[in-house]
Parts: structure tokens; sequence; C-alpha cells
């Protein structure tokens, strides 16, 4: 009776998502035992995310349950918390009802090991925030291991206690533990605007079903993040800290950290900066995407103040331009502008301006006719607008009278009310600093047809390069339009590997129209690539310069001719670009 119920109150899809699409900006928080070691274990720092610290150091059951003793979290306020989010300019929180080191931080009826029968602390910390949540206007949603459980010897990922898989059932598991406490989480709390399921591993399609039907049995109109496997689910979940290089069709949302761990690590101060906090949520929303940022509370129920701080100048900065962000969808463009992002709503645009320009700004692409163009932290005064198209190029040219000083520091989004829906050139175009920027994501890809083994051809990597680098017989090129003319230096951008080593000494060619560049990849300055976590950085090097006479169409193609090998991994494209020579 309860699923016949459930199929006939339960709303379209579009009208489940609504909220979600509005909101764009939310809370994730990682809080359990974990947090009591934070990241130490015997004196010993451990590797890897604060959360994972049972796996990493191959903690007996045993002896990890001996840390619930020891939390008690007297400090924890969930009016605090939320207001904390609110102030961020976050419209819902997604907290961790049970990680997979199994302890379940509310009072669960069918396992004895959570926060109420197992810490001294006695309290149903989800049950005082469903509370300020509802009393806020703030989305409660709650994340969920259902595959992993290191606790228990059915479920996956602890092989240190129980090492012979063939002995797991996973299905009991389900009926004994996983599916009754997500059932609990969802009949205890009232709505819940979201369930979110994690590391599906091997999982089989029947058991995720049994795990996202469970959800619509008991709350139709709650959504399922897609972790729940095998492409189950309302919207897409990318990778831990992944921003796609480009605008990602559909729905989809980015979880990420401030710092470098989900669980809190005492030693971990490696926060993002307010202005990368900002450029990350600009980006993410610009490719149509939700920015899901991580707090890791402390064991006695602190959120760090470093976090805290970060997350109100953030929301200082949405209580002004948030009319760019909430409800807004992704950027016309095919690809990342570099100096500012675009998110549109109908019949309006808005520019983030990243990198200030000072008197005019000029944008190139746009064919609609723009009616009305203010800055949103001035929106009395009109900007003057001119428009241009060069029909000999086919480019259309939009030019901006704007304050020699940026109106923000970090970003500062102009609204630009235009004729009908937007409308861009999809060509790569040159950018106004006269600078060509041509991503790996977005170059065509051509190897020979026969004679390549498939573990030899290239992949585009989760965080835009272009890997697999293996044989010198691939080739990446692209085409963009020039406005320009003029000499520029050719500068190629590989990346790092994830422990950031990178590996000098690959001899590659840049061919631009019929002129050639050739060098050898060294070391001549690194940036953190922004759609891959901090410990990536792409490493810049200049190969030569090249004249470009007109303006229009051109044709680039990268190829290496020298590969060399290494423990840092194969060479890994990030881009090309142009940059006008001085």
């Amino acid at each position: 009776m309860a699923a016949k119920t459930a199929r006939q109150t339960r709303k379209s899809k579009n009208e489940r998502m609504a909220w979600w699409r509005e909101a764009r900006f939310g809370m994730f928080i990682h809080w359990g035992i974990y947090a009591v070691p934070a990241g130490v274990w015997k004196g010993n720092r451990i590797a890897g995310i604060g959360e994972w610290i049972m796996n990493r150091a191959k903690i007996p059951v045993g002896e990890y349950e001996k840390l619930a003793r020891k939390f008690n979290p007297v400090k924890f306020n969930a009016d605090e918390w939320v207001r904390a989010a609110k102030n961020a300019g976050m419209k819902y929180i997604v907290i961790t009802s049970k990680h997979h080191d199994g302890f379940a931080m509310y009072h669960s009826k069918c396992s004895k090991y959570n926060i109420v029968d197992a810490t001294p602390f006695k309290r149903d910390p989800i049950k005082e925030l469903a509370r300020a949540c509802k009393k806020a206007g703030v989305r409660l949603c709650f994340y969920y291991s259902q595959k992993q459980d290191w606790h228990e010897p059915d479920a996956s990922g602890n092989r240190w206690d129980w090492p012979d898989d063939s002995k797991k059932n996973f299905d009991r598991y389900m009926d004994e533990k996983g599916l009754p406490q997500v059932r609990e989480i969802l009949t205890q709390y009232g709505p819940i605007g979201l369930i979110w399921y994690d590391t599906p591993q091997d999982i089989k399609p029947a058991q995720t079903r049994r795990f996202v039907k469970q959800v619509y049995k008991y709350q139709p109109n709650c959504l399922v993040d897609g972790r729940a496997g095998h492409n189950i689910g309302d919207y897409r979940s990318m990778g831990d800290n992944q921003i796609p290089p480009a605008v990602v069709k559909g729905d989809w949302e980015t979880p990420a950290t401030l710092n470098d761990t989900w669980g809190f690590k005492s030693y971990d101060h490696n926060w993002k900066s307010v202005g990368d906090l900002l450029r990350l949520l600009i980006g993410i929303v610009s490719k149509g995407g939700n920015y899901l940022l991580n707090v890791g509370p402390t064991a006695k129920g602190v959120i760090p103040a470093p976090s805290v701080q970060r997350l109100a100048a953030v929301g200082k900065w949405l209580k002004v331009n948030g009319e760019a962000i909430y409800g807004s969808k992704a950027s016309p463009y095919p690809y990342e502008l570099g100096w500012a992002a675009i998110t549109t709503k109908p019949s309006k645009l808005y520019l983030h301006v990243l990198d200030w320009p000072g008197k005019e700004i000029v944008l190139y692409g746009l064919k609609n006719k723009v009616t009305k163009a203010y800055l949103l932290a001035d929106r009395k005064k009109a900007l003057s607008v001119t428009q241009e198209y060069d029909k000999a190029i086919n480019l259309h040219t939009l030019r901006l009278r704007v304050p020699a000083k940026a109106p923000d520091k970090i970003a500062s989004v102009i609204a630009l009310e235009i004729k009908g829906a937007a409308s861009m050139d999809q060509a790569l175009l040159q950018q106004p600093n006269g600078a060509v920027i041509l991503g790996s994501y977005n170059g065509q890809i051509r190897e020979p047809a026969k004679g390549l083994k498939p573990r030899d051809r290239l992949v585009r990597g989760r965080f835009g390069a272009v890997e697999n680098w293996t044989n010198t017989k691939a080739s990446l090129s692209w085409e963009f339009k020039l406005a320009k003319p003029g000499a520029y230096n050719v500068v190629v951008l590989s990346s790092t590997d994830r422990e950031g080593q990178w590996l000098a000494g690959h001899r590659v060619k840049v061919t631009v129209g019929r002129q050639a560049v050739k060098g050898a990849l060294k070391d001549q300055g690194r940036t953190w690539n922004p759609k891959a976590p901090t410990s990536y950085s792409d490493v810049a090097t200049k190969i030569g310069r090249v004249s470009l006479a007109k303006a229009g169409i051109h044709t680039v193609t990268f190829k290496p001719e020298k590969l060399v090998r290494g423990k840092a991994g194969e060479l890994k494209l990030s881009s090309i670009r142009l940059v006008p020579a001085q």
C-alpha cells in the first residue's frame, strides 16, 4: 500500500528537481567518531582523508569502537551550524548519517553502534539539526554509505578483519542494517530533500534498486544522488572535487572540500581562499552544476573557524550577486572564457568578470541585441553598450563602458538584458586580452585507425587534460577564430599527477597554420588547475613564437615527437595557449 501511495503522489522529475536546481549551493557535513583521532593514530599521522582513518590505518573493529566512548561533542549547536550555512548563502545541508566506518550519527534502533547508545553524548544531533533546518528554511538531506560498512562482516571495505569475501552476504547486510537504517532516517526527521549514497563499488543493479526504491517508498519526492550505482538516481554526482572543463548537460553536482579532507584532521590547514571558493562556485554553476561544499566539524562539535569565516565571505558576495547564481543555467559558450564566466536566465545573461580590465569590457560571440546592461552591485546605473559585427570573419563584438576599478576584488557581475534566448558563436574565439586558449577537452583527437592497442588510445581525463600519451602517432587539433592579427608566443600547459609530480623532457611540436614550433617541455611556472584537487597543477612551457597575419579561422595541431618515461607518468596535456608577444 505504501508503494502504491508513493507512485500516486510522486511528482514529475522536473517538479521534484525544481528546488535543487534553484539552490545551486549546499553544505556537506562529514562528522563522525573519526573526528576523535583527527588524522592521528597511535602517534602517527595517517595519510589520506580524515574519515578514512580506520581503513588507511587498518584499525580493527574492536579498537575503533572504543573511539565512541571518547566522542562527546558538548559544543555542538545545531542552530549555529544552520546559521553558518544560511549566512554562506547555502540552501541545503547534506550530513553523514552513517559513513563507511558504520557508526550512525543518529539514534538508530537497529544498531546500538550509534551516537545515542554508544557515546557519553547521549543526544541525537540529527533531531536537533532537523528542527534548526525547519526553523531557518534550509533543506535537510542525508548521506548514507550503502555498500561500505567497515563495522560489519557482510558489507564491503573491511578486509583486515574479514579478508574472505566469499563469506560475505551483502543481501543479509541490506536486510538487517542497510535498508532498516535508510528507513529510519526517512521516517524520523520530517521531509528530507535527498539521500546521498556513496561508493557503490561492486553493488548489483537489483541491490541498488532496492536502496533507491526504499527512498521513494517513504518519501516519494526525495531525490537520490548519482552514486547510488548503475546510473540509477535523479542527478549525476561528479568525482570528489571534480570540476568539469566545460558545460555538462543534465543535472549534476560537484562535492568539494574546503581544505584537503572531508572529516576533520587537526593538521590540515590547507584552506582554499575566499577567491578560490567563489571562482569554483561561479565556474560550477556556469557549467550547469550545483556546488556541495564540505565542512568537517571537530569531535567537540565545532565547525572550524577558518571554514565559518570563508563561508561568511562567500555569503556576503552572494547577497549582492546571488541573482546570477540561484536558479541560473549554464553558459551558452561551449568552453571556458578564462577571464570571466557566464550564467543565464530567460532574456538575461550574467557576466562574472574575474579579471577586471578597467574602463572597457569586450565580449566576442554574443549575437543577441543587448537592451540594457548594469552591474549587480549598482543596478540603478546603466552601462554604455556598443555592438558591432564584422561580416568578413563573422564575428560579433560587444563593448561595455565600465568603471576603471572593479566593484568586487574577486568577481564583479554584469547583468545583460537581451532579446530572446542567448545565442552565441560556438567557435573557439580569441579572448579580449588577445589570448587564444585551446583546452584539451575540446580538441579533436586524431589517431591511426589501425595499429594502436586499446590501452594506447588517448583519453580525456577527469580534470580536462588529455592523457595516455604513450605514442607519438597521436595528435590533437583545434580550429579557432582570430580577431587580432599579430605575433603570439606558443605556450604548452601540461598537468602534474595527483602527487604534484611532473616529468620534464617530452619533445613536442605545435603547428599553427603552416608554421611549426618545437621544443622540450620544461617547468617555467606552475598554476593550480581549478578543475582538479589542490594537488594538481598546470606546468607552463613556452616553446616558440608564430606570426598570424590575417583575422579569421586558423588551425592548431599538437603532436609529441619524443616521449620520456618516469614515475610521474605519461604526458598529460591541459591546453595550448597563444599569448600576444610583447
